[in-house]
């Protein structure tokens, strides 16, 4: 690692093979948490290419637990996190919003790092189950077309990284590579980023990992979901071409709303949007979903315009389509832990 170490002090990049050596010495038991932190903030003061962004996610895919079986045109929906705006859980509520119009999605996501409520807090307040195995999450991504795949489960490699990385209480290339690291072979996906310098890296990553097609996002007031404020920011991958572009609330046929209107809470709080978000009730937080549910659905190519998109969500909510997914899931975790007793 200190051949690395020292590069980076030296404000260079690493090619694409070294960040996969160096990934593999982050992982090994004889590292200390200094070398990881001095690591994590030699890439984040360098600044992270897109190489080093594949790698890194590479070498955790690698390492990561297995999900063979998935349904054809699996997509997920994972932000990175860390843009401070405190926001309810937008883009799981819109997996089961995208879900609900008939796109397979496995979910991938984690407990709080650098927000008050992680997906994975507010599924378990919920009901969700986090402790399921791989035959198991296979199973519900095939019959319920959705599932949730937890970081801490999918990536037990990762145990001391997250310890430095909670300790560091700052985003590191961890928090931009998160999403880029679900262990399913993924057709499509929709990724959020805090980071709107990075939209075109982070795409030509998605292309570099194999997604036929994906959009990233940085939206208005810099929150890794596109928001109903004012400009979102953009950039569309399809078949391996890069298509920057930006997004006016008046262009969706939703109100406009200021983010302080989509504030969440604790679990507690954010299980409550959440479910009445899915159980139809009106408001900022509904038409936020839809607008990111929407631009999901563009995302995977199911629509052909954002606002086709946003019309199918509507119509996965209304139905009670979307409800139904996180009921299996709620369902499903029940009977599965008293099989366990």
């Amino acid at each position: 690692m200190k051949k690395y170490l020292q590069k980076l002090a030296e404000a260079e990049s690493l090619t694409l093979e070294e960040m996969m050596e160096a990934a593999e010495y982050l992982f090994s038991p004889n590292i200390t948490e200094a070398e990881i932190a001095a690591f994590l903030m030699g890439i984040k003061a360098k600044g992270e290419t897109t190489e080093e962004m594949t790698g890194l996610a590479s070498v955790l895919r690698n390492r990561a637990m297995k999900i063979q079986h998935a349904p054809v045109g699996v997509m997920d929906n994972c932000g990175t996190g860390g843009d401070g705006s405190h926001s309810f859980n937008i883009s799981t509520t819109a997996a089961f919003v995208i879900a609900g119009a008939g796109i397979p999605v496995a979910k991938h996501g984690n407990r709080s790092v650098s927000s008050r409520t992680g997906s994975a807090d507010v599924l378990e307040h919920l009901g969700v189950s986090l402790e399921l195995h791989s035959a198991q999450m296979e199973e519900i991504l095939m019959e319920n077309e959705i599932a949730f795949l937890f970081a801490p489960k999918i990536h037990p490699s990762l145990k001391r990284i997250m310890k430095v990385r909670n300790d560091l209480k700052i985003p590191t290339i961890f928090n931009l590579i998160g999403p880029l690291t679900n262990p399913v072979n993924l057709d499509t996906q929709l990724v959020g980023t805090y980071r709107r310098d990075m939209l075109e890296k982070m795409a030509m990553a998605l292309h570099q990992l194999g997604r036929r097609r994906g959009i990233t996002v940085n939206g208005s007031g810099f929150m890794d979901e596109a928001s109903l404020a004012g400009e979102n920011h953009m950039v569309l991958l399809d078949e391996g071409e890069l298509i920057p572009f930006t997004l006016q609330p008046e262009e969706t046929g939703l109100p406009m709303y200021d983010n302080t209107d989509i504030i969440g809470g604790d679990a507690s709080d954010n299980a409550k949007i959440l479910l009445d978000v899915l159980k139809g009730r009106n408001g900022a937080y509904r038409d936020t979903v839809l607008l990111n549910a929407g631009i999901g659905i563009f995302a995977n190519g199911k629509a052909g315009t954002i606002q086709e998109g946003i019309h199918l969500a509507t119509e996965s909510i209304d139905s009670g389509a979307a409800l139904s997914k996180l009921e299996y899931l709620i369902d499903y975790s029940a009977k599965s832990d008293r099989k366990v007793i």
